[in-house]
């Protein structure tokens, strides 16, 4: 089953991709690679999810944040690639989470990206990662996710 479809079949929505706020593009393709700038969990009623996780974000919320992050990435690579089912393959992914010093589920938040992947890839969706803890990110966002992805011409 192709990307496309399992969107359908599962009622996921991706929301408008979200533009740079800066001078950088949402993502570059080189080589048969696509590089995704980092992104944050947009908010279906507009804006972004805000606060440190481990202090005003739970462990669920965050998870939650970082599905969103991942259907804002989804809707970046839809504009770029007329398609998701150009995505050979989901490579690698940083995740950044906006951490207070004491929390260690770092991972456990990234998760919400990551099983995303698969829901939408299949086995294709499984990569490599890193899940870190940060000091802030920008707009006191909660997540924030870079990925690469191997597409088809």
């Amino acid at each position: 089953m192709s990307a496309e479809q399992r969107l359908r079949e599962r009622g996921i929505i991706l929301p408008t991709a979200p533009t740079p706020k800066g001078n950088y593009v949402p993502g570059v393709i080189h080589n048969g690679l696509l590089y995704l700038s980092g992104q944050g969990p947009v908010l279906p009623e507009g804006g972004y999810a805000t606060g440190i996780v481990g202090r005003d974000v739970s462990l669920d919320q965050a998870y939650s944040h970082a599905r969103l992050t991942g259907l804002a990435l989804l809707a970046t690579a839809r504009d770029m690639l007329g398609s998701l089912d150009r995505i050979e393959r989901v490579l690698n992914v940083f995740g950044m989470v906006n951490a207070a010093p004491d929390f260690i589920d770092q991972p456990k938040v990234i998760n919400g990206f990551s099983d995303l992947m698969v829901e939408v890839f299949g086995e294709a969706g499984r990569h490599a990662r890193a899940a870190v803890g940060m000091g802030s990110l920008p707009m006191r966002i909660s997540v924030e996710i870079t990925v690469i992805m191997a597409v088809r011409a």
